[in-house]
């Protein structure tokens, strides 16, 4: 009698462990003084310091690697507007850490940054087209993404456009040239 109730309350600890939990995270473990002002930084809405804070949780910087709780900071500073954070939070939604998987989701994320020209959203979005995740394969699109991503500063976007490059017919390599120069940023 004590093996399946043993059994049972494992499965429970295991079951209760992979249900994310809507409150918000805990104390950190650490308890350095730099960690815990960055907490008091995020806790009172300041999305810069949600963002360094979800990045301290995705790396396991000062703080235990967690990624729900990554997400929960980056998504409070992404719904701010903030551009890193919602590259972040695409990212998690990316690789399906700390959320679901979701290139839907990435997209969206991704896309919300490149709307405010972030260069790592561009290569995102770039990597996204190129492979066929959440949207048709489009190498034009792809390129574009890359090389607008390589104008604001991102050099490995730079070698990501080149190798797709050697992919393309020139009338493709010219049609995403004309994209990246007549892109805009969409009105919402």
């Amino acid at each position: 009698m004590l093996f399946p109730l043993i059994g049972l309350l494992t499965l429970y600890g295991f079951l209760s462990s992979c249900i994310s939990s809507p409150q918000p995270p805990s104390q950190p473990i650490s308890s350095g003084p730099a960690v815990n002002e960055l907490l008091t930084r995020a806790q009172g809405g300041e999305a810069e310091a949600q963002n360094q804070l979800g990045i301290h949780y995705s790396e396991g910087q000062g703080l235990p690697q967690n990624y729900q709780e990554a997400k929960y900071w980056f998504k409070k500073a992404a719904d701010q507007g903030h551009a890193g954070a919602q590259v972040n939070l695409g990212t998690l939604y990316s690789l399906g850490q700390g959320a679901p998987f979701s290139d839907p989701m990435a997209l969206f994320w991704f896309q919300k940054a490149a709307d405010q020209r972030n260069a790592l959203a561009f290569a995102k979005l770039g990597m996204m087209y190129e492979r066929g995740r959440g949207v048709s394969q489009n190498l034009v699109e792809a390129h574009m993404w890359y090389n607008l991503s390589a104008a604001y500063g991102e050099k490995r976007a730079a070698e990501s456009r080149n190798t797709l490059a050697k992919h393309m017919t020139a009338e493709q390599l010219a049609e995403a040239e004309a994209r990246a120069k007549k892109w805009t940023p969409a009105r919402r």
